[in-house]
């Protein structure tokens, strides 16, 4: 069987992106995920749109482009967890299921007998994880939030952008929601570890995953130059707080990123500007007397960059292994030779469109490859299948719809 998690039940309870994110990467690792949606409503992103796949006939469909990006590989089955019916099933799939993901507020689903202690008690070897705004516990424990608001009330935004008094100066969010992915990617990180130690002791657990804990644990450096240094980190636009030079740089026909990453690099990186007394300049030496300088040394790289076009400075710098490279548009990304040599982006099976475009995972494994097979499922589409699993046909009216 292929996937090295082809032997993992994993029941996703969650909706949005970071449960859904960890659900997918479950998922392609060769789990069984088992996606429960309300009925008739299903998962909130199926409506963010437009835009929306194009079915086979040309006209849009319901799938939407946000919802797609997460939920490959899972199946979908309609449940209204409000009823006792629906409360059944979820009961009877958390005892066949080695992890649960679940976002919604804290205390929700123990109010219908679906909390930890509860389903512990059917199955306790049950990794159940919760991932919310705030975590499970705390002043803030029962308030919602969104990627955009965690972005801000945890630092990253005070970091990202321009200057303030420099044109487009300002706090700015990422352009992909990077705290819901990174806290799907945490809760990845810890039902596997929860995983692994079920292995040796039996035990299941419970992972608290919350949202603000990782938007603070993502400022890494700058929390560090902050805590070492006394000093507010400032929004420096493209330039690296600690490395240079590190930026985006104006070429005679458009923009470079450069990203030296030391002393060598830095020399080489002289010589391909045909300035290879910088390299022995005591201001620009070491990395450390370039950021000191760096308002020097900026306007000089600036100079140098103007004179030729990016296809010259990328052939030349890359052929002195100096790390530099374009800013490609996304149409553009999908067009370097080396994302389609890595098939990042693949074309699967779909019941409405007859394909999806997928951008797939990027993990590679030699003995137990990964297999992209089902594409995100229709609302519901699995609920036959999985209610006649586990031998709950009869409820079918009650529970959910085909």
């Amino acid at each position: 069987m292929a996937g090295p998690l082809s032997h993992v039940r994993v029941l996703d309870l969650s909706r949005i992106m970071a449960g859904p994110w960890s659900g997918q990467i479950l998922a392609d690792l060769g789990a069984d995920v088992i996606k429960v949606e309300r009925t008739g409503e299903g998962d909130d992103t199926r409506r963010w749109g437009p835009p929306y796949l194009k079915g086979a006939d040309g006209n849009p469909t319901k799938e939407s482009g946000y919802y797609l990006s997460v939920n490959r590989g899972k199946r979908s089955v309609e449940v209204d967890i409000s009823t006792p019916a629906g409360q059944e099933v979820i009961r009877a799939l958390a005892k066949t299921s080695d992890i649960l993901l679940e976002n919604f507020k804290s205390g929700t689903l123990a109010r219908y007998g679906l909390g930890y202690e509860d389903l512990k008690a059917l199955n306790p070897g049950l990794i159940y994880c919760s991932i919310t705004g705030f975590g499970t516990t705390g002043p803030k424990q029962a308030d919602v939030a969104y990627d955009f608001m965690i972005q801000a009330m945890g630092g990253l935004m005070s970091v990202t952008g321009e200057r303030d008094g420099v044109p487009g100066g300002g706090p700015q969010k990422v352009g992909v929601p990077i705290v819901d992915i990174m806290t799907g990617m945490y809760a990845t990180i810890a039902v596997l570890a929860a995983l692994a130690r079920r292995s040796q002791s039996g035990v299941g657990d419970f992972v608290d995953i919350a949202m603000l804990d990782v938007s603070v644990a993502m400022l890494a450096n700058q929390a560090m130059n902050y805590q070492v240094s006394g000093e507010t980190p400032i929004r420096r636009g493209n330039k690296h707080p600690n490395i240079q030079p590190q930026d985006v740089f104006p070429v005679a026909d458009g923009h470079i990123v450069l990203a030296v990453g030391n002393d060598e690099q830095f020399r080489r990186f002289a010589e391909v500007q045909g300035r290879p007394e910088w390299a022995d300049d005591p201001r620009f030496s070491t990395n450390a007397a370039r950021v000191t300088h760096l308002d020097i040394l900026h306007p000089m790289i600036c100079e140098r960059f103007a004179t030729q076009p990016l296809s010259y400075w990328l052939e030349h710098l890359g052929a002195a292994k100096v790390p530099c490279g374009p800013i490609n548009t996304i149409p553009m990304v999908f067009e370097e030779p080396q994302v389609k040599h890595r098939e990042m982006l693949r074309h699967l099976p779909h019941p409405l469109a007859g394909t999806v475009p997928q951008v797939v995972s990027p993990m590679r494994f030699t003995n137990a490859p990964l297999e992209f097979e089902k594409a995100p499922p229709l609302l519901g589409q699995h609920t036959a299948e999985i209610l006649k699993e586990l031998g709950l046909a009869t409820k079918m009216d009650e529970v959910g719809r085909a």
